[in-house]
């Protein structure tokens, strides 16, 4: 059976009391399972005090950035060495909302990216298009161009510990759903493009996760599409029960 990962990403909530009453009540609801990978992304402030929470157990912890440098007069930015030092595993990268607000791009993605690799954090690529190209017919153009982008340069070597969250900007925090079968095109695709860019074998091992209004009410739906390895989990994460009837949901729970 195939690993399932879950990635709650907590965004700009919860201070370090409100950081650990979180992942505690998430230890204490959830059900452990070889089959299921949990990981948390705190905001930066609450990383240290996460990290050491977990320290004996088995959910892994996640940065929400990171920056390509790993020293020097960057004020604001936090690098893979420092990530490391406080015990990340993940680092989600390229986040719509970096995207938005922060003019992340497709070239800053895949500095940041060749970062997480050169420190031994696993990147979470994140791509997905917005409601205006998705109704403008551009769905597969933009995340083509974003995988190929992101991806630029990056190896067959560098693919063996990563993952894509595919996550419709117009699916998050809107209500609006993505259905079944368009989450299973676009997955389908991204699976077919890594193929075409790399291989068969690299395409089949990275974990492809969907990101967009995941509910404890849908996950079960979405983990039931081909090509769904996982989920990128937002608002939801912030109930540590109504996250882990979310891992209630995967394969390997079930």
């Amino acid at each position: 059976m195939t690993t399932s990962l879950i990635v709650a990403n907590w965004k700009l909530n919860n201070a370090v009391p409100e950081a650990l009453m979180l992942v505690a009540g998430i230890e204490a609801h959830m059900k452990e399972s070889p089959n299921v990978e949990v990981v948390v992304a705190p905001p930066f402030t609450a990383l240290y005090s996460v990290g050491v929470a977990l320290s004996d157990g088995t959910i892994k912890l996640a940065a929400q950035n990171i920056f390509w440098e790993e020293k020097g007069a960057f004020t604001g930015e936090v690098s893979g060495t420092l990530l490391k030092d406080v015990g990340c595993s993940y680092v989600i990268i390229g986040h719509s909302e970096r995207r938005k607000y922060f003019g992340e791009t497709n070239e800053t993605v895949n500095k940041r990216i060749f970062a997480a690799l050169r420190n031994g954090l696993v990147p979470i690529m994140c791509i997905g298009e917005t409601l205006e190209e998705r109704e403008g017919g551009h769905t597969f153009d933009v995340l083509e161009k974003q995988l190929k982008n992101g991806l630029a340069t990056l190896q067959i070597k560098d693919l063996e510990h990563f993952a894509i969250a595919y996550e419709p900007v117009w699916a998050i925090g809107t209500g609006r759903n993505a259905t079944s079968e368009q989450i299973a095109e676009a997955h389908h695709f991204i699976r077919n493009l890594i193929a075409k860019l790399y291989d068969a074998p690299t395409a089949n091992g990275i974990s492809i996760l969907y990101g967009g209004s995941v509910k404890p009410s849908n996950a079960k739906e979405i983990f039931a599409q081909p090509n769904v390895n996982g989920l990128l989990v937002g608002g939801a994460s912030l109930d540590a029960k109504g996250f882990c009837d979310i891992i209630a949901q995967s394969p390997g729970q079930r």
